[in-house]
């Protein structure tokens, strides 16, 4: 496995694959890498020729009050897991390199960059575009994969592959979760043993809705309300959002339908957590 850290080596590596008819699996991440990370390395080993991790936090998707300093970090545990999972590049540029001095671009996906998280943190998305196109730029993959627990990334990301005529295939992958429910993801590093048992709150709300809707519930109103309770329940537990949208727009639903997803996102003491769930799955 290669590590690579220069932008001019990354995208003349890539440019040299392709020119040898390689096909190239992507996984971009911010690094603390987990099983749900693992499983979309796996799912690229098998989808190309060649597979790219990219490990980089984002500097230009943290608001000035949130977590990039403290953002958890460990690049040798992420290239041990990285290469168990075949990746053949790890590249790791660093912010001044990715935004030299005189940078000034964005890119932003308007409409569905509004709603869940981009109402509470805004220019989230346009910092998670922007780093997104400058990847495929340099990396230049076939396919890329993306997990589904940031289900309105995925969606902005596929908008803008889509308008932007990228190449790369998006493709996403299932939220893989612990034994007892909660969503694998690096900031649950920052619970402690009682905030984490509080934390399963989020996939209880899930599961309720989940039954309430299998039971034949519709109305929007009354399953947001069971899950507000549920959550508001927990002492440290403070929503952020809790919605029912439409998965293909992520326009708020009335009625909830086999199109509709449960999204939420809760702070636990300070860590915030978010889920989400398909009706259809």
């Amino acid at each position: 496995m290669k590590i690579i850290a220069s932008i001019h080596d990354m995208q003349q590596t890539a440019l040299a694959l392709k020119r040898q008819g390689k096909r190239i699996a992507f996984v971009p991440t911010m690094g603390f890498l987990h099983e749900g990370h693992a499983s979309l390395l796996r799912e690229g080993r098998k989808r190309a020729d060649v597979l790219v991790l990219s490990i980089f936090v984002n500097p230009i998707q943290f608001g000035p009050t949130e977590d990039l300093d403290r953002y958890p970090r460990n690049l040798e545990g992420d290239c041990a897991i990285a290469e168990a999972c075949g990746a053949d590049i790890v590249f790791t540029p660093t912010a001044a390199e990715m935004y030299p001095a005189g940078f000034q671009t964005s890119v932003r996906v308007k409409d569905l960059a509004l709603p869940l998280c981009g109402a509470s943190r805004p220019g989230h998305f346009d910092g998670v575009a922007t780093v997104v196109t400058k990847l495929f730029n340099i990396v230049q993959p076939d396919v890329a994969l993306f997990g589904t627990k940031d289900f309105q990334q995925l969606a902005i990301i596929r908008r803008m592959a889509a308008d932007l005529c990228q190449l790369a295939e998006i493709v996403g992958m299932p939220i893989v979760r612990e034994a007892d429910g909660l969503a694998m993801s690096s900031r649950n590093a920052y619970l402690s043993p009682a905030e984490r048992r509080s934390a399963l709150c989020l996939f209880r709300a899930i599961q309720l809705v989940r039954e309430r809707y299998a039971g034949g519930e519709r109305d929007a109103a009354t399953l947001l309300r069971a899950a507000h309770e549920l959550i508001s329940a927990e002492p440290v537990a403070a929503i952020d959002y809790l919605d029912l949208r439409s998965s293909l727009t992520l326009e708020e639903v009335k009625t909830a339908g086999d199109d509709t997803l449960m999204a939420l996102a809760v702070r636990i003491g300070t860590t915030r957590l978010i889920d989400n769930i398909e009706f259809a799955l």
